[in-house]
């Protein structure tokens, strides 16, 4: 037994080809073994790759369970034998933790290949497989350029609560809590405090953090907890100016994604597509291609179903070559009552969705910035104006025109890298049925 690292530094498994002929240490798990009598085969994985190990003469004859702790010294050597080029021959190699036999799940194959309540119930070790490992490092990788695309635009980012007195859609789909006796609810979006900081003179802000909706779906698109990608912005005039936003910000998201992990994605069969330019239609538009097309009728002021999403998606990636489509001019029975109705037909509203591969993963548009107008519409949709007293106070002193958009990043996620469900891009999903781990 040595002490860890032994005054030799530790090297991450992707940098050890930078250190040929040196002695160095590396910690990890014991992702596989193949002994061949007096010589034993390691394969170390830590958070960045994978290395081959070398144990000879007495090490060769250690038993180690896979997926155990372990912390290891020696030369790195050039050899024909590997991907990277490169194995370490083991002087010394430390258990730190021994991992029990067998895994409830073969973790060391290129898919794992169980039904997903096992992945979910083991999720803290199927996360170590390198399909699900990837699913995380992109959705970070999703938040970071999120973030620094706005930070480049001049958008700062705000923390909202996630305790209110309301729900900024309604008062349906809400969680509702005992907050000191008082009723409150977790928060559905953060709408009302995105407008809010607009209003407050800082005009352009995101926020990145959970959204939690009481909806009794249990289906391969829903999550009653899931990270929302908000947006808002003031001074923006038309939805239009909102969606060309958002095409140049997945552009930069698509290529970040792109250039950073080219490789890994390669390895798993992704390929993340080229925003050229994203197609937009009209809802009604939309449902005339639906009927066209695919012989499948819907009413006039309904929303798209999923079936209809899909489809749609289906027709612009056969016909123009897109996993992305705009819809707009949404009518205002399919929106919040803050949605701004258009100027030449107030049915409808100055909104719109992105659908990407079949599902809808963005909604944004206009809101209505005239506090007796604001009124006006919660009083329509049958609300009381009361419960809503601190947001709308704020339209009476001088708020601009403004409007935003959300995604939803496990959606996002889970398309990106072709998952059919999106608890696949939540590391611990709560769904109707599933509050553990």
């Amino acid at each position: 037994m040595f002490k860890i690292n032994d005054g030799i530094s530790r090297v991450n498994c992707s940098d050890v080809m930078k250190h040929v002929n040196r002695k160095i240490t590396l910690c990890g798990w014991v992702h596989r073994v193949r002994h061949l009598g007096r010589i034993t085969f390691l394969q170390l994985r830590d958070r960045s790759g994978i290395i081959q190990c070398v144990l000879e003469n007495e090490l060769a004859e250690m038993k180690l369970s896979l997926e155990s702790v372990i912390s290891v010294q020696g030369l790195v050597v050039k050899t024909m034998k590997t991907d990277t080029g490169v194995e370490v021959i083991v002087d010394k190699l430390q258990v730190l933790n021994t991992a029990n036999a067998p895994l409830p799940i073969e973790l060391n194959q290129k898919e794992l290949d169980v039904h997903m309540d096992t992945l979910l119930n083991n999720r803290v070790l199927s996360l170590r497989n390198h399909k699900e490992h990837l699913m995380f490092n992109i959705k970070s990788a999703i938040v970071d350029a999120f973030s620094s695309f706005l930070r480049n635009e001049d958008f700062i980012q705000i923390f909202t609560p996630k305790i209110v007195a309301a729900g900024a859609e309604g008062g349906a789909n809400l969680f509702s809590i005992d907050y000191f006796n008082q009723p409150a609810y977790l928060g559905q979006s953060p709408q009302f405090y995105k407008q809010m900081m607009v209003a407050a003179g800082y005009e352009r802000v995101f926020e990145v953090a959970p959204v939690y909706r009481a909806e009794e779906h249990a289906t391969s698109r829903h999550l009653n907890e899931y990270i929302s990608l908000d947006l808002e912005m003031g001074f923006v005039f038309s939805s239009k100016e909102l969606m060309e936003l958002e095409e140049n910000l997945l552009r930069f998201i698509f290529n970040t994604i792109r250039d950073g992990y080219q490789k890994e994605l390669q390895e798993v069969g992704v390929t993340i597509p080229l925003i050229e330019r994203i197609p937009s239609i009209s809802l009604h538009e939309a449902k005339q291609i639906l009927a066209h097309e695919y012989h499948k009728s819907t009413s006039e002021m309904e929303d798209l179903d999923p079936e209809g999403e899909r489809l749609i998606c289906q027709y612009f990636s056969e016909k123009e070559n897109s996993e992305l489509v705009f819809i707009t001019h949404y009518p205002k029975t399919v929106r919040p009552m803050y949605a701004k109705p258009l100027e030449n037909h107030s049915l409808y509203t100055d909104s719109f969705d992105l659908l990407f591969k079949g599902i809808e993963i963005t909604t944004g548009g206009l809101r209505i910035h005239d506090y007796q107008e604001l009124i006006t519409s919660i009083e329509e949709n049958h609300l009381k104006v009361a419960d809503f007293e601190s947001y709308t106070n704020v339209f009476k002193y001088g708020m601009p025109p403004h409007g935003g958009l959300a995604i939803g990043l496990e959606r996002l996620t889970a398309k990106i890298m072709n998952r059919p469900n999106v608890r696949f891009a939540s590391a611990f999903p709560r769904d109707r049925h599933r509050l553990t781990p």
